[in-house]
């Protein structure tokens, strides 16, 4: 029997580690790390609370630093961060700490995995070791901050005497603008990204699997340290109308648009969202085909005009690109969004889905997504195309720089 020969694919890869072509953009982690502490400390003041417990596995990345298992922390939580204005910064439960943490102590059971029907004993002895840190750091304020957690929990709090509220006023408007530091994360990840789009377009061909060719992305973006893909946004040919459908083993024919958004939370922990749509030859694209595509950049670069610091969210998006009406029910749900570790906060959903459902301001050093997805229903083709920006004091700077198909622009 011949013996198994080991695959060389990895072994012979000289493309995929981006900083063996490139240097990335210098990032200080010690002034980072107080970057963050400051932001998340800002908003325990607004909100009054003397402290706040994290259990997101984004909070969780943001506040210490700690990316162990995230996926399994989102749905099946173990660690969680006590956080305070002053006093010391606790990990419980984390599997192998976190160096950006003052302390490490054991976890109590917050998820159904780790203690069953005894959630809520549990709850309050996690309720008493909340009572403790507050008696710890000195402080009689009762006001606590819970993020994303369970009604146990809650009602153990309440019952120890705590006012409860929801944690992610303090974790979610933390992350709204960035550093320096974090800015040059974001150019990093994007870059990745954009490393891997360079790889997944020269491999687009007839016969290759809409799998194999997000298993490209995937692939660099692992390699490169990152983290992972909040979906496997990746269609061709009839599933490319509408938008949303995630990977799967179809394989792409001559004539088929490929489009693919690449939703990677990538090396440091920082996300890119850029979105493109391709064209597997040898055939040349359809007329329909460049309409979509020249109406997608359309609704971007106008969306992309309306961006500047003080802009409200309604304002925009009384402002904003309206595709015709054929485009209406297909379209994406929103115009633009915040990005940061993940998607964040802001987003502005279309017009014609009627009023966004809060309001706010656009202010310099957000990172911004702005998108276009350009399909009528019963069509066969749709087009996705995003670009990343950060907002400046004038305006913005385009931080996603892959080119654009100048085949599907020429009209």
């Amino acid at each position: 029997m011949e013996a198994h020969k080991p695959d060389t694919m990895i072994g012979t890869d000289d493309w995929s580690e981006l900083a063996r072509h490139r240097q990335p953009e210098p990032v200080d982690d010690d002034r980072l790390h107080r970057w963050r502490l400051s932001r998340l400390r800002g908003q325990l003041d607004k909100t009054g609370a003397a402290m706040c417990l994290l259990v997101s596995p984004v909070s969780l990345r943001y506040a210490v630093n700690y990316r162990d298992y995230p996926l399994f922390q989102s749905h099946m939580p173990q660690a969680y961060v006590f956080f305070s204005a002053e006093g010391p910064t606790v990990v419980h439960g984390a599997l192998a700490g976190s160096a950006w943490a003052d302390e490490a102590r054991p976890g109590r059971p917050i998820s159904f995995f780790d203690g069953g029907e005894r959630l809520a004993e549990y709850a309050a002895l996690l309720a008493d070791d909340v009572v403790s840190y507050l008696s710890e750091i000195g402080t009689d304020n009762c006001r606590v901050a819970l993020e994303y957690i369970n009604p146990s929990i809650t009602r153990a709090f309440a019952d120890r005497g705590l006012e409860v509220i929801d944690g992610v006023l303090i974790s979610e408007p933390a992350r709204v603008i960035k550093s320096t530091d974090e800015i040059n994360c974001i150019r990093w990840a994007v870059a990745v990204a954009e490393h891997g789009i360079a790889r997944l377009k020269q491999a687009i061909q007839p016969g290759v699997s809409e799998l194999k060719l997000w298993g490209l992305l995937n692939y660099t973006n692992l390699a490169n340290n990152g983290d992972w893909h909040e979906g496997r946004m990746l269609a061709s040919g009839p599933r490319t109308n509408p938008w949303l459908q995630e990977a799967s083993p179809r394989q792409v024919e001559s004539g088929d648009l490929v489009g693919l958004d690449t939703d990677m939370v990538g090396p440091r922990g920082y996300f890119a969202d850029v979105s493109r749509t391709f064209l597997c030859g040898p055939a040349q694209p359809t007329a329909k085909q460049r309409e979509l595509y020249r109406l997608a950049w359309e609704e971007i670069s106008h969306n992309l005009g309306l961006i500047h610091p003080g802009i409200s969210l309604s304002e925009f998006q009384k402002r904003a690109y309206v595709p015709a009406e054929e485009f209406h029910q297909n379209a994406y749900p929103c115009v633009i969004h915040g990005v940061g570790m993940s998607d964040e906060y802001p987003q502005v959903k279309p017009a014609f889905r009627g009023d966004n459902p809060y309001d706010g301001v656009i202010e310099k050093d957000m990172v911004i997504c702005v998108e276009s997805y350009m399909g009528a229903v019963g069509e066969r083709d749709g087009v996705k195309l995003e670009q990343q920006i950060l907002v400046t004091e004038n305006g913005y700077e385009l931080m996603s720089t892959f080119p654009l198909e100048a085949e599907l622009l020429d009209s």
